[in-house]
């Protein structure tokens, strides 16, 4: 009797960072990856980068989410924030944000559990992003939907 020679088998059950169709790739394609990023630094380069022109302008800072007028939304607890504004939906978590802006978004729904607001940002390539604050109270908790409603109502189309 022949022995046959079984392929491992792969995927999230035995290795969570699996991802169908990715592969890591070899030492030697790494170690020249690192050569050829790895370049002496010539003197035109240098001052090249090293001269500015002089009629650059330097370009206005865009104003702070805090200046816009109109209905806006903030939920805050000790790891992240939910903020919408004018300027679109953002998200904050740990030292993670993410930023959408009105026209990359293609619908947004929330929903609350016990003292927990839950939003989630559709997007048109059908990705959906979602975040999560917890409030202090259920008081508080009514206080963001209320506000997050006004808030959609003002600055997302249908």
């Amino acid at each position: 009797m022949e022995s046959q020679k079984v392929p491992p088998v792969t995927g999230a059950g035995f290795d969570p960072a699996y991802v169908p169709g990715l592969t890591s790739p070899g030492a030697e394609a790494v170690a020249e990856d690192v050569k050829d990023t790895v370049t002496e630094p010539d003197e035109t380069t240098e001052e090249v980068t090293r001269e500015e022109p002089q009629d650059a302008k330097p370009e206005p800072e865009p104003a702070p989410a805090a200046d816009v007028d109109g209905p806006a939304m903030e939920a805050k607890d000790r790891r992240g924030s939910i903020t919408v504004d004018a300027t679109g939906v953002r998200f904050t978590l740990d030292d993670q944000e993410a930023d959408f802006t009105w026209d990359e978004i293609s619908a947004v729904e929330y929903g609350t559990s016990r003292k927990r607001l839950t939003v989630t940002v559709h997007t048109p390539n059908s990705r959906w992003y979602p975040n999560d604050v917890e409030a202090p109270d259920k008081a508080r908790l009514a206080e963001w939907t209320d506000q997050l409603d006004k808030a959609l109502d003002a600055y997302f189309e249908d």
